[in-house]
């Protein structure tokens, strides 16, 4: 079995309750927050939609690095699009892992901002992390 072949299990089935979770989001509350310091309901969604999405980047690039050219993710203002953003990011995720090869998936990738290197770690390790668990987090955060 492959080093993608399980991942991909995992984030298949986690994005049956993501994708849940985005559909039944009240469009009503997308400016809501529980707290000042929180982020709004449509902005954490959005967050959440885009996740997948980063499985491709991790797996395609040997690098991210971070500056203040770096675009602003998408924040949608209702759950029509959004959910269409979730499959989108979904489906370059899934095109990604089916074609990773092990070696690309032991192979560091790092994430940079400026000269502080904030990740340098195998590519399994940093989607186990920053999609699977990432994801899993903001969608309980979401729903609670």
């Amino acid at each position: 079995m492959s080093i993608a072949e399980p991942l991909l299990t995992e984030l298949e089935a986690e994005s049956v309750a993501t994708r849940t979770v985005l559909e039944r989001i009240p469009e009503e509350k997308f400016g809501w927050s529980p707290h000042e310091k929180s982020m709004a309901f449509g902005s954490l969604a959005s967050h959440l939609a885009n996740i997948p999405g980063w499985a491709a980047l991790i797996v395609e690039q040997n690098e991210l690095a971070l500056g203040p050219d770096t675009p602003a993710p998408e924040v949608f203002d209702h759950a029509g699009n959004l959910v269409a953003y979730f499959e989108t990011k979904m489906e370059a995720a899934r095109i990604s892992l089916r074609n990773a090869s092990d070696e690309t998936l032991t192979g560091n990738w790092k994430m940079k901002m400026g000269d502080q290197v904030l990740i340098d770690s195998p590519r399994f390790q940093v989607l186990r992390t920053w999609v699977l668990s990432h994801l899993i987090h903001h969608r309980a955060q979401l729903s609670v």
